[in-house]
């Protein structure tokens, strides 16, 4: 038979594979190192299951303990994998930025989850780091793994992740990408890649906002301004971050890194999260200046599924004002506005009473309806134009809807971008949308405006 002993046995040999869309290969080899297929969906699977084996070596960690660490979710979701098999119970702090789903993973998992303000200073006691490491002290037979700090973690990659990548590309590599969160993953990989071939070109890729590509090019540690993307960037220095195998710290934007992790969905079919977008900025920007026979290889670091309400939601990047990078579309303006989902639109019949569409006017709050007949825009209905022909003709209330309307709102397809769409409303109130040959929806000029 042919089986696992655990779902932990699953952690490593991920796949690698050519990109051919996100980025412009030069004379070169571009491969993504698919960590996102690790049973947990994430690269740090790889040190959940080391750290604690570490742990447990050295009697750090009594049977029945409890595990606490400060996480944006990934390296919860690798300790509570391998703690699940282990029987320790599982706490992990988190800032308020961490996106609700790996928080509701990790509660499903059986973890407790503990929620802080991620505007707390590194000096606060309310900062991350600092809770996870007094509750350690404070709750009996707990300990803090500290993925920042603790050795067995960049040890996940220098036996792990770096000897997998030197493998699959048979020793060609000559450049590697990834982000800088606790150091682990580009200070094992980078460390073992250049012990094998020290013109491997290693690169890290870092938030805009965050404090290491300035301490990496002057030494010096600055205040971090605020960024959005989840998981890489630091305040400070972690034990395990060694730049003496970094060749360069490159920064980029969130807009850029989310705009790169949607285009991976939609181009490549990988589901990504924003610090693998990141990783692929970088990666597009040096493979123009590859060499035919260079293989570069980029980390994609998580799964899309855990920001379904962060950069992969419309209506979020809509709220962050990064929306306007792509092209809108007047499905995403229906889903903005809660109009796309599946409820019927409201409109007037032909065989409707004018008394019977006001009414509906009036209940709706809306100052003009479609009038369709089996799934077919046949006309449209104004308030203003129709109250003005009933003050004159009593008799229209009792009359069909037919009589009184006026020609159809212009029909326009839901790929629509806005942009295009605009010009059907300069002779039009409102436009109706069609969803492949049904029609779901209506906007107006007032549900345009922000979009011009």
């Amino acid at each position: 038979m042919n089986y696992l002993n655990s779902v932990v046995d699953l952690i490593g040999n991920t796949p690698m594979i050519k990109l051919r869309h996100v980025v412009d290969q030069g004379q070169g080899l571009v491969l993504a190192k698919l960590e996102s297929a690790n049973p947990g969906g994430s690269v740090k699977d790889r040190i959940g299951i080391r750290m604690i084996d570490a742990a447990e070596r050295e009697g750090k960690i009594k049977p029945g303990g409890l595990i606490i660490e400060p996480t944006s979710g990934n390296t919860g979701i690798g300790l509570v994998l391998a703690a699940i098999q282990k029987g320790y119970r599982s706490l992990f702090v988190m800032t308020d930025k961490a996106s609700v789903e790996r928080v509701r993973y990790l509660k499903a998992m059986g973890a407790d989850v503990l929620i802080v303000p991620s505007a707390a200073k590194p000096s606060s006691p309310e900062y991350y780091y600092n809770t996870a490491q007094r509750l350690a002290r404070e709750i009996p037979n707990a300990i803090m793994l500290n993925q920042y700090d603790n050795p067995a973690n960049p040890e996940a990659h220098y036996y792990g992740t770096g000897p997998e990548i030197w493998e699959q590309t048979e020793g060609k590599i000559t450049h590697f990408v990834a982000g800088i969160g606790t150091g682990g993953t580009i200070s094992g990989c980078g460390r073992f890649l250049k012990e094998k071939n020290p013109d491997i070109t290693v690169i890290a890729a870092d938030p805009t906002g965050s404090s290491l590509k300035t301490y990496k090019d002057t030494g010096r540690l600055v205040e971090s301004l605020p960024y959005l993307i989840e998981g890489v960037g630091q305040e400070r220095i972690p034990g395990n971050l060694h730049f003496e195998f970094v060749d360069e710290v490159i920064n980029v934007n969130d807009r850029d890194a989310f705009a790169m992790a949607r285009r991976m969905a939609r181009e490549e079919g990988i589901f990504c999260g924003g610090s693998t977008g990141m990783n692929l900025v970088v990666a597009a920007r040096k493979a123009k200046d590859l060499k035919e026979g260079d293989v570069m290889v980029v980390i994609v670091c998580d799964t899309g599924e855990r920001y379904l309400t962060k950069h992969h939601s419309d209506e979020w990047l809509q709220e962050k004002g990064f929306l306007e990078s792509e092209k809108v579309t007047l499905q995403v303006v229906l889903q903005l506005r809660g109009r796309s989902g599946g409820a019927a639109l409201i409109a007037a019949t032909p065989e409707m009473t004018v008394r019977e569409a006001l009414d509906l006017m009036n209940q709706k709050g809306f100052s003009q309806l479609p009038v369709m007949e089996d799934g077919k825009s046949v006309g449209s209905l104004r308030d203003n134009r129709v109250m003005t022909a009933v003050l004159s003709d009593r008799n229209l209330l009792e009359s069909h809807v037919r009589e009184v309307m006026e020609p159809s709102f212009p029909v326009v397809a839901h790929t629509t971008d806005v942009s295009n769409a605009i010009r059907y409303l300069k002779d039009a109130r409102a436009i109706l949308i069609e969803d492949y040959g049904i029609i779901t929806g209506i906007l107006t000029r007032h549900d345009l405006v922000e979009f011009t």
